[in-house]
């Protein structure tokens, strides 16, 4: 399913683990540098950026919770790692030559500063990607819910999650040979089907919002770029 048009402005939710590669836990300097050139690249053909990306390489809540720490806690401890990734992703495209600024859901004066959506839209239009980190600033909400609740904020023609497989299929391909891959599906369908790919909240907000999602693999050459250009990637949920 290709795009009608090209968009002006989108979010890309990156997974926290996409940013290990191959290694068990951390960032990957050489993935990290691989997606600042793709989204530097973005930028040039004239599309808006921003980015909300997950904390899961670093720290996950939901583990210690169910070995007993308070979950709001845990929560909290992995909005941080999303912290530390939007820093080290801020880093690399200011080292790559373009303009980047974190802003986070909760204050952490000196190092970021708080999201606002209004000043958020205004340095997209000045040039500047702009990384949401934190999540919502709550606990048991996941970071899909905040790249949803982010796009709507920004006006984001598309949101743009990037997986290790390209696209939503039937079910598990890693597991099941049979599986099929949509090219494109409604937001009921994905709900009522149970398809997984993100959670019910993110999904209802972005149909509610008639905000399009396409699903991609992160890992095929130049994906974000052939999106934007309109090319044939993933599968596409509209309303």
């Amino acid at each position: 399913m290709t795009l009608r048009t090209q968009p002006q402005r989108i979010l890309l939710k990156l997974s926290g683990e996409a940013l290990m590669g191959e290694q068990d836990t951390g960032i990957d300097p050489v993935i990290l540098n691989r997606v600042g050139r793709e989204i530097l690249e973005v930028q040039a053909q004239g599309v808006q950026v921003a980015l909300v990306i997950g904390g899961g390489n670093l720290f996950r809540g939901a583990g210690l919770a169910a070995a007993g720490m308070d979950r709001v806690r845990g929560d909290q401890m992995g909005m941080l790692a999303t912290v530390m990734n939007a820093i080290a992703m801020q880093d690399c495209i200011e080292q790559l030559g373009g303009q980047c600024d974190v802003m986070t859901a909760m204050t952490l004066e000196g190092m970021t500063e708080r999201f606002n959506a209004h000043e958020a839209r205004t340095r997209l239009q000045q040039g500047k990607v702009v990384i949401c980190a934190a999540g919502t600033g709550n606990p048991f909400f996941t970071t899909d819910t905040a790249a949803s609740l982010r796009a709507v904020e920004l006006k984001a023609d598309l949101l743009l999650k990037a997986t290790k497989v390209d696209g939503i299929y039937t079910k598990d391909p890693k597991k099941h040979a049979d599986a099929v891959r949509y090219e494109h599906l409604t937001f009921n369908e994905a709900i009522e089907q149970q398809l997984g790919v993100m959670d019910l909240t993110a999904m209802v907000m972005c149909r509610d919002n008639r905000l399009p999602l396409c699903v991609f693999d992160m890992f095929a050459a130049n994906a974000l770029t052939a999106i934007v250009r309109g090319e044939a990637m993933g599968t596409m949920v509209e309303v």
